[in-house]
C-alpha cells in the first residue's frame, strides 16, 4: 500500500487507501499547477504537465470516497477554470459531485433533471448517459435503468462498464439468464479479465440457489470460470473463495451416484457441458482451501508482498475456513 500514488491508484480503492489519497489534497491545492503571471509568461513559467490534471482527478475521487466534500469542489472548480465548464469530462466530473452531496432522492433527481437537460443538447454524451443509468439505480428504479443502459449498448456495443453494468442490474432481479449473457459480453472484449471471470461464475452459482437439486451444469461452469480466474491470477483471493465454495457444492452433489448418474442422463442436450470427476473437484477443494489458508495467514500478518487485500474480504475467507472442517470429503 506504501506505493500507491495519485498518479496510478489501484482499479479498486479500500477505504483505507482512499484516506491516505486524500490526506494529499491540503498540499496539491496548495501548488496550483499552473502560473498566475500574464501570458506569454505563464506558458515559460507553467508547472502544468497531463500527469498534473491525472493526479487531481485522482484526488478529486478520493476527496469523494472520505466525503472531504471541501477539497473535491476545490478541486473540481480548478479544473473547471482550466478546461472550461462545457467540457465533457469536466460536465461528468461535476455530476459525480452532485451526486456525492445529495442528501435525498429529491435532490438526485434534480440531478438527473440536470443529466436529461445536457443529452437533449448532446446526445452522443456516453458519459453523462452512464452517470444518468447511476442514478437511475440510486433512485431504485431499476427497470428504468436496465432500459437506459439497454439504449447505451445499443449505440456503443463494445463498452464493457457499460455490458458489466447491465449484468449487475440484471442480476438484482433474478434475471440470471439475460445477467450471464452481459457477463459473456464482458468476456468477449477482456478474455483475460480474471474479475470478469470470477463474476460469471458467480452467476451461474447464483442461478443454481432456487434449484432443487441444482443443475449440474451451470455449476460445472461456474468451477470453469473460477478455475480460469485464478489460472489468470493466481493471488486472486475471491477466486479462491469462489471456487472453494463451488467445489464444497459440487462435492455434496455428486456425491449422490444416483442423482449424478440422473443428471448425466438428463442433460445431453444442454450445451454438453463436461460434468466433472468428484475426484478432481475434491482435489481442486484442496487447493482452494491451502491458499485461502496462506492468503489469510500472510496478509493478516501483514508479510511484505502479501498487502492490499481487503480486510472484509479476509475476514470473509477465514470464516469460511474456519467453517470448512464441517464438510465431509
Amino acid at each position: 500500500m506504501s506505493q500507491v500514488n495519485l498518479l496510478s491508484p489501484p482499479s479498486h480503492i479500500s477505504p483505507d487507501t482512499a484516506r491516505k489519497l486524500s490526506l494529499k489534497a491540503p498540499l496539491i491545492l496548495s501548488h496550483p499547477p499552473t502560473s498566475s503571471l500574464p501570458w506569454p509568461l505563464s506558458l515559460l513559467f507553467s508547472r502544468e504537465t497531463p500527469e498534473s490534471w491525472t493526479i487531481h482527478e485522482n484526488l478529486f475521487y478520493s476527496s469523494l470516497r472520505t466525503g472531504d466534500e471541501t477539497s473535491a469542489r476545490q478541486i473540481l472548480e480548478r479544473m473547471e477554470a482550466r478546461f472550461g465548464d462545457q467540457n465533457e469530462r469536466i460536465i461528468t466530473l461535476r455530476g459525480i459531485y452532485n451526486e456525492s452531496i445529495a442528501q435525498s432522492n429529491a435532490d438526485l433527481e434534480r440531478v438527473f433533471d440536470g443529466y436529461e437537460k445536457i443529452l437533449r443538447e448532446d446526445p452522443t454524451n456516453m458519459s453523462v448517459r452512464k452517470r444518468r443509468v447511476a442514478v437511475l439505480k440510486a433512485l431504485g428504479r431499476t427497470q428504468d435503468a436496465i432500459t437506459a443502459v439497454t439504449v447505451l449498448l445499443q449505440n456503443s456495443p463494445t463498452d464493457v462498464e457499460a455490458w458489466a453494468e447491465a449484468s449487475e442490474l440484471y442480476a438484482s432481479q433474478g434475471a440470471w439468464g439475460q445477467a450471464i449473457y452481459c457477463a459473456e459480453e464482458v468476456l468477449l472484449v477482456m478474455p483475460n479479465a480474471w474479475s470478469a471471470h470470477a463474476h460469471i461464475a458467480t452467476l451461474h452459482y447464483l442461478s443454481t440457489a432456487s434449484n432443487s437439486p441444482p443443475s449440474l451444469p451451470a455449476l460445472a461452469l461456474s468451477l470453469k470460470h473460477f478455475c480460469r480466474s485464478i489460472e489468470l491470477n493466481d493471488s486472486y483471493l475471491r477466486g479462491y473463495y469462489g471456487l472453494k465454495l463451488i467445489t464444497s457444492k459440487l462435492i455434496s452433489v455428486l456425491s449422490d451416484s444416483a442423482s449424478a448418474s440422473n443428471k448425466r442422463g438428463n442433460n445431453q442436450d444442454d450445451d454438453e457441458v463436461p460434468i466433472p470427476k468428484i475426484a478432481t473437484v475434491k482435489k481442486l477443494e484442496e487447493i482452494a482451501t491451502s491458499k485461502l489458508g496462506e492468503i489469510v495467514r500472510n496478509a493478516s500478518s501483514g508479510k511484505t508482498g502479501w498487502t492490499g487485500y481487503d480486510q472484509a474480504e479476509l475476514i470473509a475467507a477465514r470464516e469460511l475456513l474456519d467453517g470448512g472442517g464441517k464438510i465431509e470429503r
